[in-house]
């Protein structure tokens, strides 16, 4: 059996200082404070004798896999990201970083925040610059319409009714 191919695209080398400063503290937990205390546990487990059926042992091993695997793609997508600290020179146009308040067909309201891939969080309303929304939303200003490709060739039509770079007041 073949397996479907994989989309190889590479995610945007964008992200906010906030997103930034998450991932770096995770790298920073993950190998300052988690993989020494799962290393400790290891040997200790492994000081108990028949590693074949320590439990401990093998459940240890494969936490320490995964903190480095982490580690990993954390230490080479921290060298490739690009932190976008500063507002654009024109606040009106949707830009990296973004708040965008949208209304559909339905006077549905909406607010999405434009962030790296790393950070995007459908509960915040952060989107990732990738997704078709925010690739349509890019460059353009309050009231310009928008269509959105959608999954199984559906279309989706929104009004911007405001751009910020503004924190949310909730």
């Amino acid at each position: 059996m073949r397996k479907a191919p994989v989309n190889k695209t590479k995610a945007s080398p964008y992200i906010t200082p906030v997103g930034h400063k998450r991932l770096s503290d995770e790298l920073s937990h993950l190998w300052k404070v988690k993989r020494p205390q799962v290393t400790q546990a290891v040997a200790e487990a492994a000081a108990m004798g028949d590693r074949s059926e320590n439990a401990d042992y093998i459940y240890g091993k494969k936490q320490l896999r995964q903190i480095d695997s982490r580690v990993r793609f954390l230490m080479k997508r921290l060298s490739e990201l690009t932190v976008v600290d500063r507002t654009p020179d024109d606040t009106s146009t949707v830009y990296f970083g973004a708040w965008v308040d949208l209304e559909d067909d339905a006077e549905n309201v909406y607010r999405y925040r434009i962030v790296g891939p790393d950070e995007s969080d459908a509960e915040k309303g952060f989107i990732s610059i990738d997704s078709p929304m925010a690739k349509a939303l890019m460059r353009k200003t309050e009231g310009d319409e928008i269509v959105v490709n959608r999954p199984n060739d559906n279309t989706a039509t929104f009004f911007i009714t405001s751009v910020s770079y503004e924190l949310p007041h909730k």
